[in-house]
């Protein structure tokens, strides 16, 4: 007969704080977090006042409150990959079941503690590498820990990126107005483009930023300002009235299908930080009907050459195109190959895998408006009312992302209508 085990559960508890489970990481992973938030949490439990807040377990345990909130925040997780995201090093972790000893809490629980924080210091060096290695993984299945992985990421690139290009900018957002052409065979485009607290960070480098479309003719392609001159004269172009005042200097260079903006002056710093919001009409742009077999899309896209803290993208079409459809989103990174074309399968294998996604704004320059975009429905209807639009006719589409990745592409899409039956 099998003999019964003098082992108690405690004891096996303890045993089992190590996984041994030789499977998939990820099990490993989940095995050692399961095991550290039954262990942590037990303990925590026991000390007197713990459940009052960070602050009277911190007196408890005679340690500092930043290190008792994520204690609490560990222990309070879902689930043990949470907890991990959430858990301060092994370290600080030693010296909160440490002091809990003192407070009462029996020694079986504390040595449980200890050998789970071993399994958790374990998996990270043996396994993973470090704790900034761990945090990526735990992105791909913890949504909190995505988040966070992401924004703290993004940061740390735009910081980089723009010191190492010398400028920056608080908000870069472009807009895109699809509006039917009058021939009825094509789409008119307005291309809007806002950047705000746009400044030099380092002497002598060139400020530009470039407004650029995939277009099947770009020899005819040719964009014009509100007043309806070509932009390659400039005059009109920057929308003055939200601008900076004075108004900054552009000089345009067209170079087939894109218009680069090249910003006067050589000034540097905050103080000198400029506002600049310029408006193109692009007439029949792009064809209205395409027949649906040849799985075309209708697409617009804006591209990340300026770092920048804050990013938008709307684009805003009439209610008589692409009706029923919802766009699709997608980023691609543009380091290799340059620009991606939407429609262009061999570009998939290019695209960033982030959070960011498509918000329906609804119907009406009333929906429309910004947080982040000073007197943006108001723009929106001086653009409208000078081009003849009835801004109630649009609906709206946005994604907004906070530090975006330098060099990304931002590209949403419709798929076509099919031509009207004769």
């Amino acid at each position: 007969m099998p003999q019964p085990s003098s082992t108690s559960p405690q004891d096996a508890a303890i045993g089992n704080a190590h996984p041994t489970d030789t499977g998939s990481l990820e099990v490993r992973i989940t095995q050692t977090g399961d095991a550290l938030l039954d262990r942590l949490r037990r303990v925590v439990e026991q000390v007197p006042e713990a459940d009052a807040g960070p602050q009277r377990l911190a007196r408890a345990l005679g340690v500092d409150k930043v290190l008792a909130s994520r204690v609490l925040k560990a222990v309070r997780a879902p689930d043990g990959m949470s907890a991990m995201h959430r858990a301060p090093g092994p370290g600080p972790l030693r010296r909160v079941v440490k002091a809990s000893a003192a407070c009462g809490v029996p020694s079986t629980d504390v040595e449980a503690a200890h050998a789970a924080i071993e399994a958790f210091e374990a998996l990270i060096q043996s396994e993973i590498g470090d704790r900034s290695a761990l945090e990526a993984i735990l992105s791909a299945w913890v949504p909190e820990a995505r988040r966070e992985f992401e924004l703290r990421r993004k940061q740390a690139a735009f910081r980089a990126m723009s010191q190492l290009k010398g400028v920056q900018a608080d908000v870069f957002a472009e807009t895109a107005i699809f509006w039917p052409s009058d021939d009825g065979d094509h789409i008119d485009i307005v291309w809007i483009k806002l950047v705000f607290g746009l400044q030099r960070l380092r002497p002598r480098v060139p400020v530009k930023f470039t407004s650029q479309r995939g277009v099947e003719n770009p020899d005819r392609r040719m964009p014009l300002n509100l007043a309806g001159n070509p932009v390659d004269a400039v005059d009109g172009a920057v929308l003055s009235a939200y601008s900076s005042s004075p108004t900054p200097t552009l000089t345009a260079e067209i170079v087939g299908e894109a218009t680069h903006y090249l910003l006067d002056g050589a000034e540097m710093g905050a103080a000198s930080a400029v506002d600049l919001v310029t408006c193109e009409v692009n007439r029949s742009e792009i064809i209205r009907y395409v027949p649906t077999q040849r799985g075309r899309r209708a697409w617009a896209s804006s591209d990340l050459a300026i770092p920048a803290k804050q990013y938008g993208l709307d684009v805003l079409v009439h209610e008589d195109l692409f009706p029923g459809e919802h766009p699709d989103l997608r980023i691609y990174d543009t380091a290799v190959l340059g620009t991606a074309d939407r429609n262009d399968p061999t570009r998939d294998i290019d695209q960033f895998d982030l959070l960011e996604s498509v918000e329906h704004l609804g119907n009406g320059l009333t929906r429309f408006g910004s947080s982040f975009v000073p007197r943006y429905r108001r723009m929106l209807e001086d653009i409208c009312r000078t081009l003849w639009m009835d801004g109630n006719r649009l609906r709206g589409y946005r994604v907004e992302s906070d530090y975006p990745i330098y060099g990304s592409q931002f590209a949403m899409s419709f798929r076509t209508t099919d031509p009207p039956t004769p």
